[in-house]
């Protein structure tokens, strides 16, 4: 029996609006007493009105377009009926048959192992999200209604997955997308993005056909809130689903299942409701929504999207695939190294030493340079000391002088990341932070012979031992000179003066 899984996914988006979906309340419900940021009409009191957020709706337009739907022109909101302890009103203003767009599109470049390929998107509704209930150690649940309310963005996939990569490679791509549009924070473990993954299996030929167009009753993992639990919940309920078809029991009804990580399983919570059960209908106390205006309006707005700027990144400086991946993951390391590679640019253009002949050589070793101290040393850091490319003194401009510095053997490797920690400490340009360390290269080899002879003078068992074959010692010496050169010995240099003076 040959078995394909089938994968679709619902992923909600927490719009970072400033005010809830229908009323005044403060959407920001991280570190705030529970039960704080309601009102009237976020409880659902008898005889209020909502009115909705003109900033969300906005913004959804904006995500709709980036995801390249079709933006509905007369789109409206509908009741969501339901009866849970999270939902004041027992009904959620959610959207149906008029969503905000539909017929979208994202495309995946970069899934381990496989070839680029392009997940259809069948819709994107705009809703307010239900309050979060808290189970307690003494057996109980408790709801706090701080985020019930703020605006959320359901955006359904058809279902086009395969694997649980695929899946995985879908929401980082989603993720990146709407913090570059600015939306959203869009941190799965806080909550600003959670997905509901649906999953059923289905027999195909050998040639991976499948035996029949119908799916299977689907199983729908509710609420899931880490990449590492996409992966591993889609992994296990393959495994599940797997067992019961090859024991003749294949699922014949939709279920809903929870991911319990401590336990690394599914559990069953209920069978799934269908539309019919929500007894949808349209939300009376708010007017149909005009976007076709919005959507001309917000178009020719819209930034630069992460594929479009992976791809200038590549063809503009040269970077290498897993660099552009690293950097285009923050929108704010994306401008620091743009700001930084332009004034590098123009350095190396302005250098008399290199001919129109050598600069697209001379351009490719200054990116690998500056990619080598951006992500790797001044990354390195700012995890240490625990700040952000945000909020950290050394500006753009400062970085490229340093790493200019670099790139003309003004400045050692070692000593480097001493300058760079000092610059990132002070802010200060790096020819002050070197005149301040005496942070000078080395260039005179009459004064590094002469390092390198006390060196061999003061460690004469390690410098037989190297001439007699063991060259890892070479290592050891040249560690010697550069603590004596205070770093600003040149490592090549001198372990080329090593082997001048032992032969």
């Amino acid at each position: 029996m040959n078995l394909q899984p089938v994968i679709g996914l619902e992923t909600h988006v927490q719009l970072k609006t400033k005010t809830k979906m229908f009323c005044g309340c403060s959407a920001h419900s991280e570190n705030v007493a529970p039960n704080t940021n309601v009102c009237p009409v976020c409880m659902g009191h008898p005889g209020t009105l909502p009115l909705p957020n003109e900033q969300a709706i906005r913004w959804a337009v904006l995500l709709g377009l980036a995801l390249n739907g079709q933006i509905t022109p007369h789109s409206k909101f509908d009741r969501k009926n339901y009866f849970y302890p999270d939902l004041p009103k027992a009904y959620q203003i959610s959207q149906f048959d008029l969503p905000i767009m539909t017929e979208g599109e994202v495309e995946l470049d970069d899934i381990p192992g496989e070839e680029p390929r392009i997940i259809r998107l069948e819709r994107m509704h705009l809703e307010e999200d239900a309050a979060k209930n808290i189970h307690g150690e003494d057996g109980k649940t408790y709801v706090d209604y701080n985020r019930g309310g703020t605006p959320l963005c359901e955006i359904v996939t058809a279902p086009v997955f395969e694997t649980a990569a695929q899946a995985k490679a879908y929401v980082h791509e989603l993720r990146l997308l709407v913090r570059t549009l600015g939306i959203s924070d869009g941190d799965l473990e806080r909550g600003h993005m959670r997905c509901d993954v649906n999953i059923s299996l289905r027999e195909v030929d050998e040639n991976g056909v499948p035996l029949s167009p119908m799916l299977s009753p689907k199983t729908e993992i509710k609420n899931i809130n880490s990449f590492r639990h996409i992966e591993r919940a889609i992994a296990y309920e393959v495994k599940r689903q797997t067992e019961l078809w090859e024991a003749g029991t294949p699922p014949d009804k939709t279920f809903t299942r929870g991911w319990n990580d401590a336990k690394q399983v599914t559990e069953e919570q209920r069978a799934k409701e269908d539309s019919a059960d929500y007894r949808y209908f349209p939300e009376p106390d708010v007017p149909p929504l005009e976007l076709a205006s919005i959507a001309k309006e917000i178009k020719p707005r819209m930034p630069e999207l992460p594929a479009a700027k992976r791809a200038r990144l590549k063809n503009e400086y040269g970077f290498k695939a897993e660099d552009i991946r690293m950097i285009v993951e923050d929108p704010a390391l994306v401008d620091f190294t743009e700001k930084a590679m332009s004034e590098l640019g123009a350095w190396l253009q302005a250098k008399p030493d290199v001919s129109p002949d050598q600069m697209p050589e001379a351009r490719a070793k200054l990116t690998k340079t500056f990619s080598g101290w951006l992500l790797s040393k001044l990354m390195g850091l700012l995890e240490e000391r625990k700040i952000d490319i945000r909020t950290m003194k050394l500006s753009p401009e400062n970085f490229a002088e340093f790493v200019s510095l670099i790139a003309d053997n003004k400045l050692t490797g070692p000593k480097g990341l001493e300058v760079l920690a000092k610059m990132l400490d002070s802010g200060a340009d790096p020819s002050h932070v070197m005149e301040e360390l005496g942070a000078n290269r080395m260039d005179d080899m009459t004064a590094l012979e002469a390092i390198v002879k006390t060196v061999i003078e003061e460690n004469p068992k390690e410098a037989d031992r190297y001439k007699a074959g063991e060259t890892k010692l070479m290592q050891f010496l040249v560690g010697q000179v550069m603590k004596i050169s205070k770093g600003n010995a040149d490592p090549s240099k001198t372990a080329q003066a090593i082997k001048n003076i032992l032969g």
